[in-house]
């Protein structure tokens, strides 16, 4: 568009087609509010738009969330005698539907729109996108005729509001499966953190000879990161390379890759994607801090830090998570600590419960019970489940019995019964020989009726379910 507004400025009187055709690139650029500026623009110099030039603007409107504009335009429309236009009221209706007036969308739908498929799609899509349903279902059952985008709009929502079984469900009756249906199913899939599924349909979409998009490969390597599987993810980092090998990766292909190197354990490879990328973030920056942190490279996470902010790139509470971590895993207390008032009154940044997860962490490594309890007691949110936990687990690690009981108190006030935080307070009192206490908590425990269960983990490499019991 930059080029094109350069040529429209050198015409002395631009005529109404060249208007329209701007107003439409500027309304499908990432701009689109500049679409509504050329329009008032086109007015002032004496221009009468026609009904070509609304659908763009109305479309524009949708972007940007602007009702009121949008009115107001639907107003002109009526003024001009436009709305009886077949596109020029399609527009209007998805506009008014997904962003206005439900009551309007549904007048203009019931009077002039149930006999077009466009309009019964924008209607289902507006009653859809507003999380109503049930009224989409309706109407999406209620369809003379369904088109590609009226599927793909029922499967998308559904997917979105986490109602999968229902999603997979329209996804395998659609005559239409294109790269929209498979992206809705395997992002819904990855959203509610079912990967091994999203994983075996992307295998199905590859059977199926449908060649994946940026959106596939970024909820993929999402899932990839979540499962560790770095075979696949070798396969789509490839896939990617071929694609983009003259203009290089976008960004947020770059950072889900160094994402899923980090924590599938290859580290290197992240900094090689890392050090290779034309542009960062500081997504990009925190995937790489982070993936060192939890990779066991505290020195080399805190250098990359100090590089950053020479850089006077802003760190955000993510990156402080990543730099707490490095702090923890290699019993630099102090630089945890300094670190900590860094963030709250350098950058502003107030802790959240990762920040005060790791501080307790640390603390707690170091052997520094008590600090680490009267830094819980001054927490400025309520302590959950995982901080009591971690505190319980360096109580074990360290011998405390008598704050090792306050810490099972306080998971039990939180109502966290599970066997583990027993397991812990018992395994403390046989840590000193305390064996009275220790048959105590395993009394305690039937009391309760809390029972020990066996661990269970997924190995990915074969494919097989197995149970490991506690020792």
């Amino acid at each position: 568009m930059h080029y094109a507004y350069k040529l429209f400025d050198r015409i002395p009187q631009p005529d109404l087609f060249i208007w329209n055709t701007m107003i439409r690139g500027a309304s499908l650029s990432p701009t689109p509010s500049q679409s509504v500026y050329l329009y008032v623009k086109m007015v002032r110099a004496g221009n009468r738009p026609d009904y070509l030039t609304f659908p763009f603007l109305l479309r524009a409107c949708t972007s940007l969330s602007a009702p009121c504009t949008g009115t107001q335009f639907h107003g002109a429309i009526v003024k001009l005698g436009f709305e009886s236009d077949m596109f020029v009221r399609n527009t209007l209706i998805n506009m008014h539907a997904n962003i206005g007036d439900l009551a309007i969308a549904n007048y203009l739908f019931n009077n002039h729109g149930r006999n077009d498929v466009v309009a019964w799609s924008a209607m289902v899509a507006g009653y859809a996108r507003r999380g109503k349903l049930e009224t989409a279902q309706e109407l999406f059952d209620g369809m003379p005729e369904k088109d590609s985008i009226s599927w793909n709009v029922m499967i998308t929502a559904y997917s979105k509001n986490g109602e999968m079984k229902k999603s997979f469900e329209l996804f395998n009756q659609t005559p239409w499966r294109d790269s929209v249906s498979w992206n809705a199913v395997i992002s819904g899939y990855v959203k509610c953190g079912s990967h091994k599924k999203a994983l075996e349909l992307f295998d199905r979409m590859h059977q199926a000879g449908v060649r994946p998009d940026n959106v596939t490969i970024l909820s993929l390597l999402t899932s990839c990161a979540c499962t560790g599987s770095l075979n696949l993810g070798q396969k789509l980092h490839h896939f990617l390379l071929e694609s983009f090998s003259r203009k290089g990766l976008p960004i947020k292909l770059g950072n889900a890759i160094i994402d899923m190197y980090s924590k599938c354990g290859y580290i290197e490879k992240a900094l090689e994607v890392f050090d290779n990328m034309e542009e960062l973030d500081i997504s990009s920056w925190n995937s790489v801090i982070c993936g060192l942190a939890l990779n066991g490279h505290a020195s080399k996470s805190l250098n990359l830090f100090e590089e950053m902010l020479k850089r006077k790139v802003q760190p955000d509470k993510i990156t402080f998570v990543g730099v707490l971590a490095a702090c923890s895993h290699s019993g630099m207390v102090n630089k945890g600590r300094e670190y900590f008032d860094l963030m709250q009154n350098k950058y502003r940044i107030e802790p959240h419960m990762k920040h005060y997860g790791c501080m307790v962490d640390m603390l707690g490594r170091a052997g520094f019970l008590k600090e680490a309890y009267n830094f819980v007691k001054e927490m400025k949110i309520e302590p959950n489940v995982v901080i009591w936990r971690t505190l319980l687990g360096a109580c074990w690690m360290h011998g405390d019995v008598e704050l090792g009981q306050i810490a099972n108190r306080e998971l039990l006030r939180v109502k966290s019964a599970e066997s583990g935080n027993y397991v812990l307070l018992s395994n403390i009192y046989a840590s000193i020989g305390e064996w009275r206490g220790a048959h105590m908590v395993k009394n305690l425990m039937d009391t309760d009726g809390v029972h020990k269960e066996a661990g269970r983990t997924l190995l990915d490499g074969d494919k097989k379910d197995r149970i490991i019991s506690n020792v």
